[in-house]
């Protein structure tokens, strides 16, 4: 996403929770993009800084900021709005298909998603959807993919962000993820096309695009 959003103007700074960061001045923030990680949002004993991370998530939502989250993050920004987190049926790592939901045409925000799509994917748990929220993409592992909470908060489960090589990085760092399962890829498999990546990344373009012009 960084090339994307300094080549439209925007200044960008990031927060490194884990190596003990500030959280940002929020009356400097116009945007929150909250990205992912190995840990469960309800780790706070592992990882202490979950819990004012919850906080500033759900002070930017008040405060009318635009509000992205990433996996973890659609976690994050889910459990701010009241949807419970918990563990999914399945975990779901590698490219899997993902559908449009027959209510997602309700949120413009949907509106760059196509009807199926191929992403990158590297969960286990998953979200319910917050009161309020459109529910805006489902996959066959995982009912909720993504959802939508007025015009200016956006939730994706999935990684239309993904590189190939920040993949490769992924895969070393969380070897210890792949494991048999009928929803886990094998590392090769999930390199294999660089198209994959080229695709979903257009996806998110759009999807940032539609995202910048909320109001």
């Amino acid at each position: 996403m960084e090339a994307w959003l300094r080549g439209r103007g925007h200044a960008l700074a990031c927060t490194r929770l884990h190596a003990d960061d500030p959280l940002p001045d929020l009356g400097r923030v116009d945007w929150l993009v909250v990205m992912g990680g190995p840990m469960n949002i309800y780790e706070d004993a592992h990882y202490p800084w979950l819990a004012p991370e919850r906080r500033f998530i759900r002070e930017a939502i008040q405060a009318g900021k635009h509000v992205l989250g990433i996996c973890l993050g659609a976690q994050l920004v889910a459990d701010a709005l009241g949807g419970k987190v918990r563990a999914g049926s399945q975990k779901e790592i590698g490219w899997f298909p993902v559908r449009r939901t027959e209510e997602a045409p309700r949120s413009p925000l949907s509106s760059p998603l196509p009807r199926e799509f191929e992403a990158f994917h590297w969960h286990g748990d998953t979200f319910d959807l917050p009161a309020g929220a459109i529910r805006l993409a489902a996959s066959e592992a995982c009912a909720n993919q993504g959802f939508a909470h007025g015009e200016r908060v956006l939730g994706l489960q999935f990684h239309l962000e993904m590189t190939p090589g920040a993949a490769e990085r992924l895969i070393e760092a969380c070897a210890d993820h792949l494991v048999d399962g009928p929803f886990i890829q094998k590392a090769e498999a999930m390199l294999s096309n660089p198209g994959r990546f080229e695709n979903a990344n257009r996806i998110l373009a759009g999807i940032l695009e539609r995202f910048e012009s909320a109001r």
